[in-house]
């Protein structure tokens, strides 16, 4: 079957994002603009994804992610299956913070948020800041914990893996790529890689609609990624 997707999702949680972006206007916006599956994936936490699946209440398929900031500045997005998979790498994750604590009137508010919408906490390790880990290590960290790496638009000219190293490492296998639609990119670098396109959305009304479609066998977490990752 044909769905559509955005896999690249910020919520309140990541200090860039608006404070509107919370479980439920997240879920609800999806759903209205006839998106099939999201991806949650904050900067370098994931405590508000358990929330938007559970206020997704099967209306809509969420996939469990993250995205990390390598500690040469590369964004690094990572899909899990399950979610206690997500919250295991997640726990291993907190090693590598930086110790600076976020500062909310300059970076935004962190926000933690139940599947009603209530503020439950507040993140106090900087998320906007880079992990201290390199970006083959993340990747090699993603998988051992049954997680897919994804380079997060790799075309863009900041915080991308060319922008900051320059090539995409061939010894790390990485196939599937996530392309920014606002800048150039030469698919036919890349002849083994599947590419696909998201929002990066910080904001509810930078949500995508129906533009990024795939085809699944089955409409389920393990469905969407075998999509994804599937030679066409």
């Amino acid at each position: 079957m044909k769905i559509a997707i955005d896999l690249h999702i910020h919520s309140a949680l990541s200090p860039c994002s608006d404070d509107d972006m919370t479980p439920n206007n997240i879920v609800n916006m999806a759903v209205l603009n006839g998106l099939d599956a999201i991806a949650i994936t904050d900067h370098n936490s994931c405590d508000n994804v358990e929330s938007v699946m559970k206020a997704a209440e099967g209306r809509i398929i969420v996939i469990p992610g993250m995205e990390l900031q390598t500690i040469e500045e590369v964004h690094l997005l990572s899909y899990f299956t399950d979610l206690y998979s997500l919250l295991a790498f997640s726990e291993d994750l907190e090693q590598y913070y930086d110790g600076s604590p976020n500062r909310p009137e300059f970076f935004g508010h962190q926000l933690i948020m139940d599947e009603k919408d209530e503020i439950i906490g507040e993140k106090k390790h900087a998320l906007i800041t880079s992990l201290l880990l390199t970006f083959d290590k993340a990747v090699e960290l993603i998988r051992e914990y049954k997680g897919l790496p994804v380079p997060a638009h790799i075309n863009k000219p900041s915080y991308s893996v060319l922008s900051q190293l320059g090539f995409l490492p061939p010894d790390l296998g990485l196939s599937l790529i996530e392309y920014s639609r606002n800048h150039p990119i030469d698919f036919q670098k890349y002849p083994e890689c599947n590419f696909f396109f998201s929002s990066d959305a910080h904001f509810l009304g930078h949500i995508l609609g129906r533009n990024m479609t795939i085809f699944v066998e089955s409409l389920t977490i393990n469905g969407v990624l075998q999509g994804l990752i599937k030679r066409p």
